[in-house]
């Protein structure tokens, strides 16, 4: 059962979940930063340089959230935000892995195609 901020337990990952959260390029940027971070990272939401009002902030690490993408914690009057790494890992084996690259793929594209 979700704990009282919406974290998931492991055995409630649903996939449709994580794929629509991953489905805005923003969600999916956050995910990519921390997994590009060493294990462990926790960041301040606001660190992550998204265009987003507070609300809208807000309302797009519930999503992260309560897809099982990230764990968060307040501290003072922040939250600090970190990956899931090792439960995505057991619920979707390879799964962060091909996020990465396929990011990393669409950011060379767009670099060759720029400059082309």
């Amino acid at each position: 059962m979700a704990d009282q901020d919406g974290h998931p337990d492991l055995e409630e990952f649903d996939l449709s979940k994580i794929l629509h959260a991953l489905a805005d390029e923003n969600r999916r940027s956050v995910i990519v930063q921390l997994a590009e971070q060493p294990e462990d990272t926790e960041q301040f939401c606001s660190v992550f340089g998204m265009p987003w009002a507070q609300s809208t902030r807000t309302h797009h690490f519930k999503v992260l959230r309560t897809a099982g993408l990230v764990w968060q914690r307040d501290v003072g009057n922040g939250r600090m935000t970190r990956l899931r790494r090792e439960d995505l890992e057991k619920a979707f084996p390879g799964l962060l892995d091909q996020i990465v690259a396929s990011d990393r793929k669409r950011s060379a594209f767009r670099r060759t195609s720029s400059t082309g």
